[in-house]
């Protein structure tokens, strides 16, 4: 009883240390999530007090969740004019950014480290993603231009993708002795088509529903319980949920837009009240992602592995070569409008989150030669990306290597106000 009353009370001081944290953040610029994940690392690795066991299935279902929950709220916050605009770009940003922080790490994996060649690719293909569900966070709580965040998080969200599936089918093609690049780029187009399709269907039909779903007694959360029921669709389907949950939020958000189109289509009066949230929604929204934000950075902290100290210097190092792959990449992709500052934080977000800590398992389940040695370093280089991300968002804010980012930048933001 006395060990539930600890918990309970824990539960409480971390929610209010998560509202001390953004009041740290606005002061100091360190993002809540590093101190969240601090606190996570001491009742984890550092201390052994908890561990992921303790949590079961409940853990990978509670990340999950709260991975769908974030993309959602974020994609309410959408532009689809910015987004519009931005999707040529954006797309050959994280097409880009993929394939040269795979190709860069797998060559130091396999030279610098002294694992096989498509060990190498796989331990690439994961970490060739950001996490939407770390950068979303961060960004929230940045003066960052509209348009700078849509890219950070279309990008993220299209890595995501990428790296689950370029990663399985590297452990195919691993398993079964041969690679077929034609197969892999028709799964990826597919994948990619069939998800926004059904995130986007899924927002117009739901927001036909949503005003009459209203006058249900403790509707507040139906919307997010259909999040999760197209998410688990478009997985069941062979789709990426990500993209699925994401598409359903921006179509949701910006549905007024569609408005006189869809009188036309369709019966007047069916159309006579807002089709998308209301503000309590949103505000609801908000305060579901900033609960699930705090408990779920800091069950990363719990649950990062820390293997021997040569993997963790591997990993780190494999992590900065990350970076260093990120800024040419950026610089010469991103629109030219992008100011400065925020050309300076997209160069930096390479946390990695949800999807390279599930990927990073699998070749240790499906027996891949050094499948430990994989997970051992992904789950190092989740910690190491997120604290690099982290601390650099000051670092060039308040210290003189801002001057680096201003002349890597230089031309930048000449057209904005």
């Amino acid at each position: 009883m006395h060990e539930t009353a600890l918990i309970v009370a824990f539960i409480g001081v971390l929610v209010f240390a998560a509202h001390l944290f953004e009041a740290i953040f606005r002061r100091t610029r360190i993002p809540d999530v590093l101190l969240l994940i601090i606190i996570g690392l001491c009742l984890g690795p550092f201390f052994n007090i908890v561990s992921p066991a303790h949590f079961g299935e409940i853990g990978r279902i509670f990340t999950t969740i709260t991975f769908i929950i974030i993309l959602f709220e974020a994609g309410i916050g959408l532009n689809i004019n910015t987004l519009i605009e931005t999707f040529r770009r954006t797309t050959l940003l994280a097409i880009l950014v993929f394939v040269f922080t795979m190709a860069a790490v797998s060559a130091a994996a396999m030279f610098l480290v002294g694992i096989g060649f498509i060990q190498s690719l796989i331990v690439g293909a994961i970490v060739g993603c950001t996490s939407p569900a770390v950068v979303a966070p961060i960004i929230g709580q940045l003066n960052m231009k509209v348009r700078s965040q849509t890219i950070l998080l279309l990008e993220s969200t299209i890595t995501d993708v990428l790296s689950i599936v370029v990663t399985i089918a590297l452990i195919e093609a691993n398993l079964l002795g041969k690679f077929d690049v034609g197969i892999m780029a028709g799964t990826l187009i597919s994948s990619f088509i069939m998800a926004i399709l059904l995130g986007v269907l899924s927002g117009f039909g739901w927001s036909m529903i949503l005003d009459r779903i209203r006058h249900l007694q403790n509707s507040m959360f139906t919307t997010v319980a259909f999040v999760f029921i197209i998410f688990g669709v478009a997985e069941l389907m062979g789709y990426g949920g990500a993209l699925t949950a994401l598409a359903f939020g921006i179509t949701l958000g910006n549905i007024e837009l569609f408005r006189q189109p869809l009188v036309r289509l369709f019966r007047r009066n069916l159309f006579s009240r807002p089709l998308g949230p209301n503000n309590s929604e949103k505000g609801f929204y908000s305060e579901v992602v900033f609960l699930l934000k705090t408990f779920f950075f800091v069950y990363v902290g719990i649950s990062l592995q820390l293997a021997s100290w040569w993997i963790v210097g591997a990993a780190v190092a494999l992590t900065f070569i990350v970076l260093l792959v990120r800024l040419p990449v950026v610089r010469f992709i991103i629109p030219k409008a992008t100011p400065v500052a925020d050309a300076s934080i997209i160069a930096i977000m390479i946390p990695k989150g949800l999807a390279t800590a599930v990927l990073a398992s699998i070749p240790l389940q499906r027996g891949v030669e050094g499948g430990e040695f994989i997970q051992s370093i992904a789950y190092v280089m989740i910690l190491a990306s997120i604290v690099l991300a982290a601390l650099l968002v000051p670092v060039i804010e308040r210290t003189k290597s801002s001057r680096f980012y201003s002349w890597l930048f230089q031309g930048f933001g000449a057209d904005c106000s």
